[in-house]
Order: structure tokens, then C-alpha cells, then sequence
């Protein structure tokens, strides 16, 4: 996509945008959700990954990564999140994104040196298995996004998000750090979240 006459937010979450469906993709594929004819191996940032070659998942993925866009460039995201579920839709693991974009940021956008800081993520993610959970084969997952504030009633974009039914915890979950990188104009941190030790299977009042 030609980038010449953005503004630099614009430019800035173009390429989150497109860092995230890979990064949802290597996700999935670590994860052994699927077989791996479900993906390829691609070179994206100078690293190889695996995208989804698989019709359905693709489209998904892309359309859920690509549809923050807009709230992106407004500074609205502030988590991108990959839930994996178990039969009974209960989270079981997350991988958490949370950014912050400058909005401020005026300056010719470097995308050489953004490209650098987020390519760290995906080499990271490439060797992430072993601080992972093991996942039950009835199970399922989603994108969601967490939004600073809500957009405004009559955005055409927010009406194609419906809001989570995700269970909350009910006790503070066990973070595990992945990467992070604080430089202008991102800030961005890669994380799991996983039920703390003393977390109900299930909640008493359901």
C-alpha cells in the first residue's frame, strides 16, 4: 500500500496492522490448532513465519487484524488479545498485545527502525512453546480487542464488532512477558496471561 500521503499515525498502524496478522497467524500455528497444511511459510520483516494458507482462517484473521485499522490511527486500541477456550468457552490462555500509539508524532515515520522493533515480536514468538499451555483438542479461540473508549455511535467500522462474552477470572491471572519495546511513535508489550493458581474451574454462580 502506498504510505507517501499519509499523516504518520496513519503509517504507524498500517504497519501494526499488517505485524498483527502475522503475528495472530504465528499464534494459531504455535498452538497446533490446526494441521500444518493450514499455513505456509513466508518471509515477512527478514523472518520466516507461517501464514495462514487455509481460505476461512485467513479471511478471518485478516478481516479481525484489519478492521482495527481506524481505531488504531485514533489511538482507541489499547489490547489486542488471541483467547484460546476450552469445550466450554471458559479462557484458558491468552496472548496479549497492548499498545500505545503517540498521537502527537509529527515526524517523518522511520519504518526501517519500527520494522526492526516489531520483527524482535515475531522472532520471540517463534520460540514462545515452551511458556505455553498444552490446549484440549475440543477447543476454540477468537480475536478480541480491548478499546480505551468506546467509538462513537454512528461509526460504521465499530458496527461490525460485537462485544465479548468472554468469563473474566475470577482471581488476577500469572503474566509471562514475551518482548516489549518503548520508542517513539509505538509502545508496544507481548505477554500471556494464564488462570492463577487458586482460580475456580468454574465460577460458583453460573
Amino acid at each position: 500500500m502506498d504510505r507517501k500521503n499519509q499523516t504518520p499515525q496513519d503509517q504507524i498502524a498500517q504497519v501494526v496492522v499488517e505485524f498483527l496478522e502475522v503475528a495472530v497467524s504465528c499464534i494459531v500455528f504455535l498452538k497446533g490448532i490446526y494441521p500444518p497444511r493450514a499455513f505456509e511459510r513466508r518471509r515477512y520483516m527478514n523472518v520466516v513465519v507461517q501464514k495462514a494458507l487455509h481460505p476461512e482462517l485467513a479471511s478471518y484473521i485478516h478481516s479481525a487484524t484489519y478492521g482495527l485499522l481506524p481505531f488504531i490511527q485514533k489511538g482507541l486500541v489499547e489490547r489486542v488479545v488471541v483467547i484460546f477456550y476450552d469445550k466450554e468457552h471458559v479462557a484458558i490462555e491468552k496472548f496479549v498485545f497492548k499498545l500505545a500509539l503517540n498521537q502527537s508524532y509529527g515526524s517523518k515515520l522511520e519504518e526501517a527502525n519500527l520494522e526492526f522493533a516489531l520483527r524482535a515480536f515475531l522472532i520471540k514468538l517463534t520460540v514462545a512453546e515452551p511458556v505455553t499451555k498444552s490446549l484440549p483438542s475440543d477447543g476454540s479461540w477468537e480475536i478480541t480487542a480491548y478499546f480505551r473508549s468506546l467509538p462513537a455511535d454512528g461509526d460504521k467500522e465499530a458496527q461490525l464488532w460485537i462485544p465479548t462474552d468472554t468469563k473474566l477470572w475470577m482471581q488476577p491471572p500469572q503474566l509471562t512477558p514475551i518482548k516489549s519495546v518503548s520508542c517513539d511513535p509505538l509502545k508496544m508489550q507481548l505477554y500471556l496471561e494464564h488462570p492463577g493458581p487458586t482460580e475456580p474451574l468454574k465460577d460458583p454462580a453460573a
